[in-house]
């Protein structure tokens, strides 16, 4: 791949079908759930990229069994706890939070010492927001450097259920939490704060023993011990965060028209959804239906030519966590001032999405202000770019290598974006799907 992409001319309008590559979320929550089952489990659409690919990679030197087929994978538990690995073990979680996280709750039990590293982007993300709480089971964790990767931790023989108060809206820590819930005796309480609840619905689904009692502003979710998980197969639906790029080119380009088919639309993962058909886009879902606990349906898009401004609510801010640099660019593009608040989770990211989507805004010559936590959009509805703009050291977030690209498409100029390879943490086939629908 090359190591810069140049776009200079904007998209023109198209009519397509597309599918998203499956959704990473769950791509890689199955992969470890999994690995705690007996016996086979399979999926099918699961996402290859190298943020699943690295899930796969470390649980197979934990001794689990993988088979990979053509849009297939086929994993071999050994039930709960039954990892089997040799002393100084190194795990891997490259570019994903969401795999060294949760990972680190699977391993509260591990007999040696393991090593977690990760690559620069991820070496530089607050790894004590959920080691703090795994503490609590009598897992201990050994930094190199303050609350970063790399770490190692080391297991307690015997563990109970713990209190935990989730308060960031973290879905990562809390899943870490309810992973390392299936190896202790007893009950673990949780009260977390609104996020998303792809772990939830898996083990409900999985039959492990949770109770789920819902609040305007938290969750409180009681688990005990399985006795086993059985092994499950699962048709990993389209991402939702990755088909909000395509749902933003269609709105943006005038008299387009896009049907993205089969895409999860969890309710705690829609906010992208809801705030840009509040700022005008015009979104419909058809043929909504439930599969495995989980909302699934197809995505129709219409170019919008009239975009407004919105003052967001923060309520909708964890629902639409990963999408709000996209959301930014439709703000760019909208009629007024639109203004974003709380979004600090933001700069925990990849890179400081908050502070690089106000980077990219203001290359583009649209007003932003900006505070730790908040940011004010100046709309521009007549948007027309005529310079060069240069995106690089970004830490290669596929995310903002993404929103660039949209941006180049819609908004016009000359765009030269580095790092291409960097969506194949996420979605590996974004630059091919663009490319179909610009024939």
């Amino acid at each position: 791949m090359k190591k810069i992409i140049s776009i200079k001319k904007r998209i023109n309008t198209f009519n397509q079908e597309i599918n998203i590559s499956g959704d990473k979320s769950l791509s890689i929550r199955w992969v470890l759930l999994a690995s705690q089952a007996v016996g086979k489990s399979k999926a099918y659409n699961l996402l290859m990229s190298e943020d699943v690919m690295a899930a796969i990679d470390s649980i197979k030197k934990l001794g689990i069994e993988v088979k990979i087929g053509r849009n297939y994978c086929e994993i071999y538990g050994n039930g709960i706890n039954g990892f089997k690995y040799k002393k100084n073990l190194i795990l891997d979680a490259k570019n994903s939070g969401t795999l060294g996280r949760l990972m680190l709750g699977l391993l509260v039990k591990s007999p040696y010492k393991i090593k977690l590293i990760g690559d620069k982007s991820l070496s530089k993300r607050d790894f004590s927001r959920v080691t703090a709480p795994l503490e609590k089971f009598g897992t201990k964790f050994y930094y190199a450097k303050k609350n970063k990767l790399p770490l190692s931790i080391l297991g307690s023989k015997s563990i109970e259920g713990i209190d935990y108060l989730e308060d960031k809206g973290s879905a990562q820590c809390k899943s870490s939490v309810m992973l390392a819930a299936l190896n202790a005796s007893g009950t673990t309480s949780i009260k977390a704060k609104k996020s998303r609840n792809h772990s939830e619905l898996l083990f409900k689904y999985l039959k492990i023993p949770t109770k789920i009692k819902k609040t305007k502003k938290y969750d409180f979710i009681n688990i005990r011990q399985p006795k086993k998980i059985k092994a499950f197969n699962y048709q990993i639906p389209g991402d939702i965060s990755s088909s909000a790029f395509f749902i933003v080119l269609a709105t943006l380009t005038n008299n387009s028209k896009l049907l993205i088919k089969d895409v999860n639309i969890n309710p705690s993962r829609t906010g992208v959804i809801e705030i840009l058909k509040k700022m005008g886009a015009k979104i419909f879902f058809k043929n909504i239906r439930i599969y495995k606990g989980e909302k699934i349906s197809n995505i129709l898009i219409k170019g919008s030519k009239k975009l407004k401004a919105i003052n967001c609510p923060s309520k909708l801010n964890s629902s639409a966590i990963d999408e709000f640099l996209i959301i930014f660019l439709v703000a760019a593009r909208a009629r007024g001032v639109s203004h974003f608040r709380d979004l600090s989770e933001l700069n925990q990211k990849e890179s400081p999405r908050l502070d690089w989507g106000a980077k990219i805004l203001n290359m583009m010559g649209v007003k932003t202000k900006l505070t730790k936590t908040s940011i004010k959009i100046y709309g521009q509805p007549n948007l027309e770019i005529k310079k060069l703009i240069i995106i690089k050291n970004y830490l290669k977030d596929h995310r903002i290598f993404m929103m660039s690209v949209i941006a180049a498409l819609t908004c016009g100029g000359e765009w030269r974006i580095h790092d291409p390879d960097s969506i194949n943490s996420s979605f590996p086939s974004f630059l091919k799907i663009i490319k179909k629908l610009n024939t």
